[in-house]
């Protein structure tokens, strides 16, 4: 049977696939191929979905790794949905097309579900479609969305269902977010099932970290150190003393000192110091903050502190160590391109 065969069922829902340019194929690709799977099992067109792009239906939408997919629709002209669902990436951050959020408001006003997947939350946020909404987002966006919005309710799990809003981080947890969706209109054995389509033998909740764990970040399950390290991670713009730091790992400083060292191969403070310059490295390359905004994000108080630091540890200023890591991202977008046009001869 293929998919062409199967009937539509009666309510079937009806999605939209919102495609921002630069979204993360892997995430939608995880999102939709569940639903397909549920409709190919139930034997029933359970689903339905069209893509909606940004311009005119001819040129498509671009993915991240390069390649196009063909739209049904373009925003702000897209046919009824019963939910739409926003894909980004890149830096959500940088979005200004006011008029496909103003599209936005007026579809959830009409009762449409809506969903951010990736850096989709981010747009659902700029919308206003999130205010006393739980959400999550990817985390390499969270600190942005936090400091844009610093009233919303960002969790870290791998996507959070609150009534007819739902975010997701994006990559495999968008099959996570699906494979929720559908036990809850369908049952969970066919969610179960649908799982199993695409072998994942074991349902992920929500609540699941985004990340691996301190141990498989930092090479090292010393049980003394990791709380060490979670305690920093979980605190760098208000970086605690080391006396806090040794009180977390339940040892005298001293002890901690040569625990550190022997594990980590650096002392307390520059370890400390390293997670924080690799969280603003993320930052530059990801977000449009300020390097003021991202010193102040990332514990130092003054931004010519933070730029001394920042050209120890990379050999650049914040602002070309910034162009540097997206002049990075650009040419390995250009490599696809390239290839592909090749191909295409």
């Amino acid at each position: 049977m293929s998919d062409d065969d199967i009937l539509p069922a009666d309510g079937a829902i009806r999605i939209g696939l919102v495609l921002i340019d630069g979204f993360a194929m892997l995430s939608y690709a995880a999102f939709v191929e569940p639903f397909r799977a549920a409709n190919r099992l139930a034997g029933a067109r359970l689903y339905t979905w069209l893509h909606i792009g940004q311009r005119a239906l001819a040129k498509g939408a671009r993915a991240s790794n390069g390649a196009r997919l063909m739209t049904d629709a373009v925003i702000g002209d897209a046919p009824d949905c019963d939910m739409l669902v926003v894909f980004a990436a890149g830096d959500p951050a940088a979005f200004a097309d006011e008029a496909c959020l103003a599209w936005l408001r007026t579809e959830a006003r009409r009762g449409v579900a809506m969903a951010g997947v990736s850096g989709g939350p981010y747009l659902l946020a700029r919308a206003g479609l999130l205010d006393r909404r739980r959400a999550t987002i990817h985390w390499e966006h969270a600190a942005a969305l936090r400091a844009e919005f610093p009233d919303l309710a960002i969790e870290d799990g791998l996507f959070v269902i609150d009534g007819d809003r739902m975010t997701c981080a994006g990559g495999a947890a968008a099959l996570d977010l699906a494979l929720s969706l559908i036990a809850r209109d369908h049952g969970a054995d066919l969610a179960l099932r649908a799982g199993e389509w695409f072998i994942r033998a074991e349902p992920r909740g929500g609540g699941h970290a985004q990340r691996a764990g301190v141990a498989a970040r930092h090479g090292t399950v010393h049980p003394r150190l990791l709380p060490m390290l979670a305690a920093m991670e979980a605190a760098l713009e208000e970086p605690l003393p080391r006396e806090a730091l040794a009180q977390r790992a339940g040892l005298s400083l001293r002890q901690l000192e040569r625990v550190c060292r022997a594990e980590l191969g650096t002392s307390v403070a520059e370890t400390y110091l390293g997670i924080r310059l690799d969280r603003a490295r993320e930052l530059l390359r990801s977000t449009g903050l300020s390097v003021t905004e991202i010193a102040l994000a990332c514990g130092f108080r003054s931004p010519a502190h933070f730029s001394r630091r920042v050209h120890q540890r990379f050999a650049l200023a914040p602002i070309h160590l910034r162009r540097a890591e997206r002049a990075r991202e650009d040419d390995a977008n250009d490599a696809v391109d390239i290839d592909r046009m090749d191909r295409e001869k």
